[in-house]
């Protein structure tokens, strides 16, 4: 394979509006597309997200399993949330390693920037992978509102913004469009 040395990009795609995730895993699939490794972890998310079941039949697409039951960070008691931390630290330098040492090209951290902001994963930890990854790994993070340092390390910055959605008018998430 035609591998492009040193031209690992960093895509944030943020936001209020709907659509991130999707953004997100539609570049997995293209990437997969062209024969690139792609690893994806999905940080405050089970592991039931109907994209997984699509994407998982790709031989090019590997995903690593997060917990069986998630809530909000807003649901969370402060034990919760310090178990979080530890867990989603522990997850992120496994997902890394891993990205790292099986020599996948594309990582897609999905949740992270969120993660980062309820304070569930250490944003130091975060950008030390960014800053040391490997120079032809691009790496994919999405999640609300990303700190200035997650902003300038980024090579891609791309805001989803929320103009008009459904929940406004009560209707819930529905299975296989918004989860």
């Amino acid at each position: 394979m035609d591998m492009r040395s040193g031209t690992g990009l960093i895509h944030i795609y943020c936001g209020d509006g709907k659509g991130k995730t999707t953004t997100g895993m539609g570049l997995c699939a293209r990437a997969a597309g062209h024969g690139y490794r792609v690893l994806i972890y999905q940080f405050m998310k089970d592991n039931s997200t109907s994209e997984r079941k699509t994407l998982g039949l790709s031989m090019n697409i590997s995903f690593v399993d997060g917990l069986t039951q998630e809530k909000f960070s807003f649901q969370m008691s402060p034990d919760e949330k310090r178990e979080r931390l530890a867990f989603y630290n522990r997850q992120l330098l496994m997902v890394t390693q891993k990205a790292c040492n099986e020599h996948y090209d594309v990582l897609f951290l999905d949740e992270a920037i969120y993660a980062v902001r309820a304070g569930l994963l250490d944003e130091p930890l975060l950008l030390g992978f960014l800053h040391d990854k490997p120079a032809d790994m691009e790496v994919i993070l999405t999640g609300q509102g990303p700190s200035r340092e997650l902003i300038e390390i980024a090579d891609y910055v791309s805001e989803i913004h929320k103009i008009k959605h459904p929940f406004g008018k009560g209707l819930a998430a529905r299975e296989g469009i918004e989860y």
